[in-house]
């Protein structure tokens, strides 16, 4: 019976060291976004996150992507809804994939920023890590307000100490062949490019994590 608890002990201790990417304990990942988290005009099942989710299922990954996206939604919806989120859902990262809608209406950037730094602070406050999906917004808006847009997420990136995605849709993002009719949304052959800029950046957000003890 000792020889067997040491047995049980020991395999406990090395679970979480012995995954190529993550702890072998299942965490959740929360992704927090708009219509481009949500794969507006996609099917469900052909969208990046159900296709990453997919991807870590076969490679055995213990890791789930809750998809809490919502067409629409800008850095203030996202900051309302959080906190029931994080409550709700429990996760270890929250991806904050959020701004895109605020710069396509030319929201007030300090109200921007400062909603995605209260959300930073929730999700640490909640015992999770945040970490930034950044987007691009078209040239039409005058190259000032773009470059001012972007740096927000650099800032917060840099001053929060938050891991940042620069560009979702990164060779994506204007490539005619890749977008919807809106010229905003990516159509469904771009998905799986969006599920791997993701892929690439969760490999390298989660690596240095790797036996880190899972929240309870």
């Amino acid at each position: 019976m000792l020889k067997r608890l040491c047995t049980i002990a020991f395999v406990i201790l090395i679970l979480p060291f012995s995954s190529p990417l993550w702890a072998a304990v299942e965490q959740k990942i929360l992704l927090v976004g708009d219509s481009l988290g949500a794969s507006y005009g996609v099917p469900s099942d052909k969208g990046w996150v159900a296709l990453l989710n997919a991807r870590l299922a076969q490679e055995g990954q213990p890791v789930k992507i809750v998809n809490a996206s919502i067409s629409g939604d800008t850095t203030a919806g996202g900051r309302a809804r959080l906190q029931s989120l994080l409550q709700q859902e429990q996760p270890q990262w929250v991806l904050i994939e959020l701004g895109g809608n605020d710069g396509l209406r030319g929201l007030n950037l300090k109200a921007m920023r400062d909603n995605l730094e209260a959300m930073v602070t929730m999700v640490r406050e909640q015992g999770a890590q945040p970490a930034l999906v950044g987007i691009k917004i078209p040239p039409n808006y005058g190259r000032k307000y773009r470059d001012r847009f972007e740096q927000v997420f650099v800032d917060i990136s840099e001053q929060q100490n938050v891991p940042l995605l620069p560009f979702l849709l990164e060779n994506v993002g204007g490539v005619g062949n890749y977008m919807q009719d809106d010229r905003i949304h990516p159509n469904t052959e771009a998905q799986p490019l969006i599920a791997d800029n993701v892929w690439k950046f969760l490999q390298a957000l989660m690596q240095d994590r790797v036996g880190a003890e899972p929240r309870g």
